[in-house]
């Protein structure tokens, strides 16, 4: 007998146990990492703002939004998903090119901010996008947060591309 064949059936059960985990999602829309559980939409408390809007079309405003954790320690590992809403049209916003996300932990009462960075669209423009309302999401979480947009319209760059992004998240003193 060779030991090829049991190391092979060895490993091929030791993947096929590994695949069977619950593939991060704990079944109820959250998912998990090895070091916790991601933060979810339903255990923090949003607050959108102050922010520095920009005055006229060309101009860049700023949107912070800050999460504070109500529930137990949570992960926050990736970006937040941002999409602005139009009517019946809509756009993601892309993450800021400059800056890279950190995995970071949430203790219950713990807050980050993540910003939203815009340039203003000139009002009822070909090249800008008349927001109501903005959306987002936590890495790993399907649920979403909105509030409504009172910052003038966003500028595109191109038909659905806005000239916008969004930062990772960041701790606070960070």
């Amino acid at each position: 007998m060779r030991a090829i064949p049991v190391a092979v059936t060895a490993l091929t059960a030791a993947l096929l146990l590994t695949a069977c985990g619950d593939g991060g999602d704990g079944g109820d829309g959250s998912a998990k990492s090895q070091d916790g559980t991601a933060c979810t939409i339903d255990e923090v408390a949003v607050k959108v703002g102050p922010a520095s809007a920009a005055p006229a079309a060309g101009d860049t405003g700023i949107v912070p939004v800050t999460i504070t954790n109500s529930g137990s320690e949570c992960t926050l590992d990736g970006m937040p998903a941002v999409a602005l809403y139009a009517g019946g049209a809509s756009t993601t916003v892309a993450p800021d090119e400059a800056t890279k996300p950190r995995k970071l932990t949430l203790a219950k009462g713990g807050a980050v901010t993540f910003t939203l960075t815009y340039a203003r669209g000139e009002a009822g423009g070909e090249k800008s996008l008349a927001v109501k309302t903005v959306k987002f999401s936590l890495p790993g979480a399907a649920q979403t947060h909105g509030f409504p947009w009172s910052y003038g319209e966003v500028a595109l760059k191109s038909p659905g591309d806005p000239d916008a992004s969004v930062s990772p998240f960041q701790q606070a003193g960070d």
